[in-house]
């Protein structure tokens, strides 16, 4: 027999942790090679890990929630064979054996603690946990803890300090449990920890139990979008220019060429890729739209990478990156957007197609909208909402004399950073994207 070490795989270059979601096998399964064993999530993907070897699971070191670095080992599978890459050699002396399984059965202890603090964005590490809980602290109280770990997280020595504070607070007020000084405090256990109510401004949320009301928690993804945009808004002094645009060229123009790119492309031709291309252009010309803020300085980027906001099924929302947009034609545009696309339906985009966006599209007339005021998408200072396709009736100029007529036109609406970005340069780039899109040749190859 040989044990196996189970790390976590390394994602992409921009990812260095992950987010165990659910644990797919059980300690004592058995696990074929490839056959996934666990869930994993980052800041914007879910994924699959699976097991390099055929064998039985013997320990997972993490649970549920917990945050994994990448390389660390998260599970431990006993195969048949002596060749496991990590196998524990007879050569180990016992005594470093026992550090070993002492250090696996404390980690059990800690994550098999009850998960009450999974409703927070923020990272609490076991031992916090097991002390909030222990003391009573509800999950409003510890988030207003302040952390002085990496990434601002809560450090031991960070909760001990709030349980000593919170100690004398209730001491001076007569409401102590304990009593300061004490060599042996008396602690509530934690079978007797009363659930604390769901409080807004002080005020405890109630519930009608019979007028048919349902309360859903929100999945990780949507909490994590719900603090995304929330932090962006506190963020950013977001300002917003709108245009109508005339694309009644390219509605002809891709309903005569549709059929033929599909049979030669093997790709659907939708109006996506055309829009990219003229936004694309259009960020060449106003590098400054193509930048990000971090604190007092502007960091201007080099490549223009797309963020294309996608619904996936379940309502959530994510931003795979079309990386070098401008280096595209329209044939390799059209082949990422479709494909991007797909993938987040089927959610099998990987952490790295959602990184290093420089700019984000959103297609708010996919759903019948004529135009929105999206929200930035930090650290970026711009954001596109392509409205929907409309038969308008339309002043028409030409030489013999102005006429009403019916054009298919869309309006954009271009949501930007006035911390950075003045109306001037905000009205100037949409303005460019309509003038790339009015002037499409309707007479270009594909």
């Amino acid at each position: 027999m040989a044990r196996f070490e189970l790390k976590l795989p390394k994602m992409g270059e921009s990812v260095a942790e992950a987010t165990i979601t659910n644990w797919l096998k059980q300690v004592g399964d058995k696990i074929e090679v490839d056959e996934a064993v666990l869930e994993i999530a980052t800041d914007k993907v879910d994924s699959e890990v699976p097991s390099e070897v055929s064998g039985i699971l013997v320990e997972q070191l993490f649970g549920k929630d917990d945050l994994v670095q990448v390389g660390q080992t998260i599970a431990i599978i006993e195969t048949e064979s002596e060749n496991g890459t990590t196998a524990i050699k007879e050569t180990v002396s016992s005594d470093v054996i026992a550090e070993v399984q002492k250090a696996i059965e404390i980690s059990k202890e800690s994550v098999s603690a009850p998960a009450n603090f999974s409703g927070s964005d923020k990272f609490f590490s076991p031992l916090v946990k097991n002390i909030a809980t222990a003391e009573g602290i509800s999950l409003v109280e510890l988030e207003k803890v302040s952390g002085s770990g990496k990434d601002g997280r809560i450090t031991k020595e960070d909760i001990l300090k709030f349980v000593g504070s919170r100690h004398e607070l209730a001491k001076r007020t007569g409401e102590a449990k304990l009593e300061l000084g004490s060599t042996n405090p008396v602690v509530q256990p934690k079978s007797a920890v009363q659930p604390q109510p769901i409080t807004h401004n002080s005020q405890p949320i109630t519930t009608s139990l019979n007028g048919g009301d349902e309360i859903i928690e929100m999945d990780r993804m949507r909490k994590l979008i719900s603090g995304y945009m929330v932090a962006s808004v506190q963020t950013s002094a977001h300002v917003q220019s709108f245009i109508e645009v005339d694309v009644t060229n390219i509605v002809k123009w891709r309903d005569k060429v549709k059929i033929a790119f599909e049979k030669r492309e093997g790709e659907k031709l939708t109006y996506t890729p055309i829009l990219m291309e003229a936004i694309a252009k259009a960020l060449k010309d106003f590098p400054m739209m193509n930048i990000s803020v971090e604190g007092d300085y502007i960091i201007k980027k080099k490549n223009i990478n797309l963020g294309m906001a996608a619904a996936l099924p379940n309502g959530n929302l994510i931003v795979p990156v079309i990386k070098n947009a401008d280096q595209l034609n329209l044939v390799g545009m059209a082949k990422a957007v479709n494909d991007l696309g797909n993938r987040a339906k089927l959610g099998k985009l990987k952490p790295d197609d959602t990184q290093g966006g420089t700019y984000t599209v959103t297609n708010v007339g996919t759903f019948g909208s004529v135009f929105g005021t999206p929200i930035i998408n930090q650290p970026q200072v711009g954001i596109l909402a392509l409205g929907a396709i409309r038969k308008v009736p339309a002043v028409i100029e030409t030489p013999e004399g102005d006429f009403i007529g019916i054009r298919q036109k869309m309006f954009l609406s271009h949501s930007y950073d006035h911390r950075v970005v003045d109306g001037a340069l905000g009205g100037s780039f949409v303005k460019r994207v309509a003038d790339y899109l009015e002037a499409f040749d309707v007479d270009r190859d594909f």
